[in-house]
């Protein structure tokens, strides 16, 4: 009766495993994203760190948007911008 429950057991792990290995990726809801779904990052021109539209601070300059990490980046491109000769 033990070996048959131990048995029993053994071939529901291997179930499981096998399982796993073939179709685990298709309930996952990480996986289901689409390429088209992919956030678009820009690269903040201060610090170099790359940032999604959705968290970025945006600034403007002559009608071009550029996209910063945080409100501090901003104000030293800005401050950059102020001593640049003209």
């Amino acid at each position: 009766m033990l070996r048959l429950l131990i048995w029993m057991l053994l071939i529901y792990i291997g179930y499981r495993i096998v399982k796993a290995m073939i179709g685990g990726k298709e309930n996952r809801p990480e996986a289901a994203h689409t390429r088209d779904e992919a956030e678009v990052t820009h690269r903040d021109p201060v610090c170099g760190v790359y940032v999604s539209e959705r968290d970025a601070v945006v600034g403007r300059l002559e009608g071009q948007r550029h996209y910063f990490c945080s409100m501090t980046c901003l104000e030293k491109f800005r401050e950059q911008l102020d001593h640049t000769p003209s």
